[in-house]
């Protein structure tokens, strides 16, 4: 392997501005460089949707052997501080100058594609098809992949570059996610005047909390509530409050559940009081739940065992792209590469974890299961 290709691959992606909703340069870069390789580069129409710096882009390495296509993903923003950054390297580590990120999260998962894409050429390694796909706008809401023109993509099965940890770990499990907002609304009055004349915000509230669950449901289902406003001033009964929460549950049909329970919660508070509410509920990712049976991790497990890498089954409390490709009808799973610290000034990568994972990305193509039929 070309490790100081590859690293000063690393280098150029994180030296590209390419915070969320800026990533145009990155975009433009990255089709030039596919097009070199001799890849087939195409793109959807998502930023009309999205609003994002570039559109989904997909890149397509050819092959002759008879086997499943495969894609592999990545995402191309970061999160702020991301402007100027700037890399220094250090006893096999790399760190940004704790000025910004760094950046790994995912321009790793970017310089492993493409030194993956480099080698299979330069080794005359047989392949099927593989599909490369960049997304923008995922630190913001998966916003990018859940644009994606599925209709584009050919592989039913593969693998989102995309977690901390060390290479081995992956993300087989990923809970629903509903984000909501709840518009409580009473009546204004003076509190040491006519304080019976109010219908209290806050009295809706505490009677709704004495009916939901929050915390930690079960080992797999969290809910929180993480933000309240509301209030005029001390002497005025509380006329509105606005409180926004979420839930998350690897079982689709426990989150859907618990999310009803939320809004029967309040409503009932709320005709107890005579008062109202407007509960808004956004579905933000849908989860997926894979097991070791799956055609996708029969083949990473086969091609983390060729390499002799532990492999250990994870499951996240947060969503990726994964989601996305899973709640369209595709086995993905999300595979950590190696970084640590993300979205701090302390992000960090062992340069052998980059190659580790470049290789495992390699094994996995080479290995594709045959098509059938």
């Amino acid at each position: 392997m070309n490790k100081k290709r590859m690293m000063e691959t690393f280098k150029r992606l994180i030296e590209i501005d390419s915070v969320s909703g800026d990533e145009a340069r990155i975009h433009d870069f990255l089709k030039q460089y596919f097009k070199t390789l001799g890849l087939e580069v195409t793109e959807d129409q998502s930023r009309e949707k999205t609003g994002l710096g570039s559109n989904n882009l997909i890149a397509r390495l050819r092959g002759k052997r008879d086997v499943v296509p495969l894609l592999f993903s990545a995402h191309t923003d970061t999160v702020e501080p991301g402007t100027g950054i700037k890399m220094i390297e250090k006893n096999g580590h790399v760190y940004s100058q704790e000025m910004t990120i760094l950046g790994a999260d995912d321009k790793a998962g970017i310089a492993i594609m493409l030194e993956a894409i480099q080698r299979i050429q330069e080794e005359k390694i047989e392949t099927g098809e593989v599909e490369f796909i960049l997304s923008p706008g995922e630190e913001v809401g998966l916003l990018g992949a859940a644009a994606l023109d599925m209709n584009l993509i050919k592989a039913r099965m593969g693998y989102v570059l995309d977690s901390e940890g060390a290479v081995g770990r992956v993300t087989t499990a990923s809970p629903t996610l509903y984000m909501y907002e709840v518009t409580i609304t009473g009546k204004a009055a003076h509190a040491g005047i006519e304080i019976n004349k109010g219908i209290s915000a806050l009295n809706i509230l505490q009677n709704a909390l004495n009916n939901i669950r929050t915390g930690q449901i079960d080992k797999n289902t969290t809910a929180n509530i993480g933000f309240l406003e509301g209030g005029k001033a001390a002497n005025i009964v509380m006329e509105s409050l606005l409180v926004k929460g979420e839930v998350r549950a690897i079982d689709p049909m426990q989150a859907e559940s618990l999310i009803q329970e939320m809004r029967q919660a309040f409503e009932i508070a709320a005709s107890k009081y005579n008062g109202k509410v407007k509960f808004n509920i956004k579905k933000m990712a849908t989860g997926y739940n894979l097991s070791e049976k799956t055609a996708v991790m029969k083949l990473l497990s086969l091609a983390n065992n060729k390499l002799e890498n532990k492999m250990i089954s994870e499951t996240s409390g947060g969503g990726s792209d994964a989601n996305i490709f899973n709640e369209h009808g595709k086995q993905v799973v999300n595979l950590s590469i190696g970084y640590k610290k993300i979205h701090t000034t302390e992000e960090t990568i062992a340069i052998d974890e980059i190659e580790k994972a470049t290789c495992l990305v390699i094994e996995l193509i080479k290995n594709a299961p045959r098509s059938e039929g």
